[in-house]
């Protein structure tokens, strides 16, 4: 069995600077860590490896310090680590990205579940992970908090407070893991051994996956960024007056203000 983790780098730091020109977050020189609901998803791996036994690969792609964070993975329990790096990957959306990793997972086929993080906290939207699964052509199941695996077939247990649901997908497949489904376990002396030095981390290229160029990168990504904006923090308290359609108005006016509408 193959187990594919996708794994991203994310900033560490509020102190987030974004592009003009593209909208996409300046990373270089920004402290990083690996995105934490990507660690649950390696968790689940390695759970999934000790109970029915697996090789456990962790892909990512980003610039050449997003091997940090392949190097963590490895010391963490992952068994090999893959980053794709060229500069025709740079300024990507989620939709970029996913058909990216797609041409990656194609490479490293046959595999049979790939596991990915919920959503990335740099960027919240929770796409990448269904948009790779439907390049793959493959079932999805997604927030999903337990799993269980058979022959043939996975169940996925995902609770939404008041409600749990319970599905049922054939495999290969993919799922998208919250941060609510384990305890991360913390790299091991030595794993963090094993893991040391560059070299231990493939890298790929675009040419090296066979990827359309029309299809990566900022050129390849349909989504363009407005803007991007830090949230102000604390609560402002204002009285209004006026007649009802006169205070609507002012509410309305003050939700676009703040870019909530």
């Amino acid at each position: 069995m193959r187990i594919i983790v996708t794994i991203k780098q994310v900033p560490s730091s509020n102190d987030v600077r974004v592009d003009p020109v593209s909208g996409t977050i300046i990373r270089e020189g920004l402290p990083s860590v690996i995105n934490p609901e990507d660690k649950n998803a390696l968790e689940l791996a390695l759970c999934l490896r000790e109970s029915v036994g697996a090789e456990v690969v962790a892909l990512s792609m980003g610039p050449t310090q997003a091997r940090r964070a392949l190097c963590e993975a490895m010391a963490i329990g992952a068994d090999r680590g893959i980053l794709l790096c060229d500069k025709k990957f740079a300024g990507a959306d989620t939709w970029a990205t996913a058909y990216s990793l797609s041409c990656a997972v194609k490479k490293l086929a046959p595999f049979d579940l790939i596991l990915c993080g919920r959503q990335a906290i740099d960027g919240d939207t929770a796409q990448t992970g269904p948009q790779l699964s439907e390049f793959l052509g493959i079932p999805q199941a997604t927030c999903v908090e337990k799993l269980e695996l058979h022959d043939g077939f996975a169940i996925a247990s995902s609770d939404f407070g008041d409600v749990i649901r319970r599905l049922q997908f054939d495999l290969p497949a993919l799922v998208t893991v919250t941060k609510n489904a384990n305890f991360p376990r913390y790299a091991s002396i030595s794993g963090i051994a094993g893991a040391c030095g560059s070299e231990k981390i493939e890298v790929w290229n675009a040419a090296d996956v066979g990827a359309d160029p029309s299809m990566i990168g900022l050129s390849g990504s349909p989504t363009r960024v407005k803007k991007m904006f830090s949230p102000r923090l604390g609560r402002e308290g204002r009285v209004c007056d006026g007649s009802p359609s006169e205070l609507a108005g002012k509410i309305f006016s003050a939700l676009l203000e703040r870019k909530i509408l």
